[in-house]
């Protein structure tokens, strides 16, 4: 099968992949294998606060320069830190290729970061954190993260904490980038309408030069989780649940079984059975779903639900009884036929937005060396059988596992 991906190796390690679109809007993304598992302990945070400055001046530009480059051209820049990885990238009318692939090779490889743009960005960052806390619903997954993974970096907040924050130095952000950011860890990520040899050659021009890096660090398999059922008194009216386990990693080809079996129970749709069950039926939740985020050596899956403090029982249960369905009675035909169609017009969809792809393939990139096209995985989907969804039910939703975080303002 012919793919529309082309993908190129520099010597120096970094690798870039292209589309091209008949797109007006082009985006272009660096895609770096850094994120906040890298971090060592006094670190906790500092890859966030590394992807806040990368935009605070260069050696041959100041702060405002950095910003007004793509902004006077109606372009959008921007970069976001997960668990296990750092992009920046910019979207931007086609013409201005060159524009943004000087700008972000310039802020990822000549960043100062000044004395008193890092104080100014601690006091920005510090905000965020507190506003964070503000907000139980996000804030709940961070605290259970602690329970998955105890005394590893995992299982740390990407923001950091204030403590932290406080006490990072440039010397500090120097240290992460030269050891976390190897050329063989980089991967240039483009969507738009120019062909491929021109990006090529722009890539090579900015990012080419960059002299190849030793490759980072390994990362250490999270180990020591074991069940745990926990309930905090917190300050709201509405009581939020959590509920979750560990489950597989980004090469496990349980992966497919598993997408499935989350997109059916919690996923994005109004038919899924969390929303059928507790919303539509019983009226008891108006925020809830489930999740499953596959990482490179291992996998989080999550329900989350918020609802009136006195109803946490009764959702509990009725979670429960979801869970015990699918652990118990295997999916029919029609079931599974229904599940594949629905997470393939999902995925579709998702990829209609060429900023989406972007960071998709550069992702794809760093994980698996190669990016499946829609067909590739829809082809996998059909592979998966209701044998395959029940064993991965009664694995990741076994309940001798799953792990319980209630944040509630009443007591037991």
């Amino acid at each position: 099968m012919t793919t529309p991906y082309q993908i190129h190796q520099f010597p120096n390690g970094i690798r870039l992949v292209h589309r091209r679109t008949k797109s007006k809007v082009a985006h272009f993304g660096v895609v770096i294998n850094a994120g906040s598992r890298d971090e060592l302990p006094h670190e906790q945070g500092l890859a966030h606060f590394i992807e806040h400055m990368i935009f605070k001046g260069t050696e041959k530009r100041s702060a405002n320069q950095v910003i007004n480059r793509l902004d006077n051209v109606g372009a959008d820049m921007n970069a976001f830190t997960t668990k296990e990885e750092t992009c920046v990238y910019a979207s931007f009318l086609e013409q201005h290729y060159p524009k943004a692939i000087e700008l972000l090779s310039d802020i990822i490889f000549h960043s100062q970061f000044p004395e008193k743009e890092i104080l100014k960005e601690k006091a920005v960052v510090n905000d965020e954190i507190n506003s964070y806390k503000d907000n139980p619903a996000e804030w709940i997954h961070d605290e259970f993260d602690k329970i998955l993974f105890p005394d590893h970096a995992l299982g740390k907040n990407i923001l950091g904490t204030p403590a932290h924050l406080k006490k990072f130095s440039r010397f500090d952000i120097q240290q992460f980038i030269a050891r976390q950011y190897s050329t063989q860890q980089i991967v240039l990520s483009s969507v738009g309408n120019v062909p491929f040899d021109r990006i090529k050659l722009l890539a090579e021009k900015y990012f080419g030069d960059q002299p190849q890096s030793p490759d980072m660090p390994l990362r250490f398999k999270p180990t020591g989780y074991s069940q745990q059922s926990i309930t905090r008194k917190f300050g709201r009216h509405q009581a939020h649940l959590l509920m979750g386990n560990l489950a597989f990693d980004q090469l496990d080809e349980q992966r497919y079984p598993m997408a499935l079996l989350n997109n059916l129970l919690g996923g994005p749709a109004m038919n899924s059975r969390l929303n059928l069950a507790l919303r539509e039926k019983h009226g008891i939740a108006y925020n809830l779903e489930s999740n499953y985020q596959p990482l490179s050596d291992t996998g989080i899956f999550t329900i989350y639900l918020g609802t009136d403090e006195k109803m946490v029982g009764k959702a509990q249960e009725l979670v429960n009884k979801e869970l015990e369905k699918l652990r118990s009675t295997a999916l029919g035909f029609k079931q599974m036929k229904t599940a594949r169609e629905q997470l393939k017009g999902q995925l579709a969809i998702s990829m209609e937005s060429n900023q989406n792809e972007m960071v998709s393939i550069g992702k794809s990139i760093l994980v698996f060396d190669k990016v499946d096209t829609l067909e590739d995985i829809h082809s996998r989907l059909d592979k998966v059988t209701a044998g395959e969804i029940l064993e991965v039910a009664n694995h990741v939703f076994d309940p001798a596992k799953l792990s319980l975080l209630i944040f509630n303002n009443l007591k037991g």
